[in-house]
């Protein structure tokens, strides 16, 4: 009986298409997205292989790791493919100065105090629009995964 999928591949592979599902903690693309809007940190999840059905993204910064000898490299995953596109981009310190001067309430406190909610509610819609399956880019093809998050995904409501 044929499964539709070789169980020598599940076990690790070069190829990234044995790939079908991804393990991520939610903390770990809020993390990676924020430094990558904030342009400060090249943040990626990164999965190393051999690659198998299964995998866990982890996060990862760009440029530390050297080169690799034989074999696949590990993928790198923009922290944007794994939310939906409908998010906005991390508040900015300004943008919150700017808003409180408007509604003529700004004291340095206050602002500190307006910008840190403001962050906490932008890395709450993040955690709230993370998807499901995201295509998982490769050197040769695409193809898509599911993702499963680990850990906190959005607050509930109750």
């Amino acid at each position: 009986m044929t499964t539709g999928f070789d169980k020598r591949r599940e076990r690790g592979s070069d190829d990234p298409t044995t790939i079908r599902s991804l393990a991520v903690t939610a903390d770990d693309v809020v993390t990676a997205l924020e430094a990558h809007q904030r342009a400060d940190r090249p943040a990626v999840l990164r999965v190393t292989p051999p690659f198998a059905g299964r995998m866990r993204a982890r996060l990862h910064l760009v440029g530390g790791e050297g080169g690799y000898d034989g074999g696949a490299a590990p993928l790198h995953i923009h922290p944007a493919a794994f939310v939906d596109s409908d998010v906005d981009t991390v508040p900015l310190v300004d943008e919150t100065e700017d808003e409180l001067r408007q509604q003529g309430e700004y004291s340095v406190e206050r602002h500190r105090e307006f910008h840190e909610e403001a962050v906490d509610a932008w890395r709450e819609s993040v955690r709230a629009g993370l998807v499901g399956r995201l295509e998982l880019e490769t050197e040769t093809t695409s193809h898509a995964v599911d993702v499963k998050y680990l850990g906190r995904r959005a607050e509930s409501s109750g």
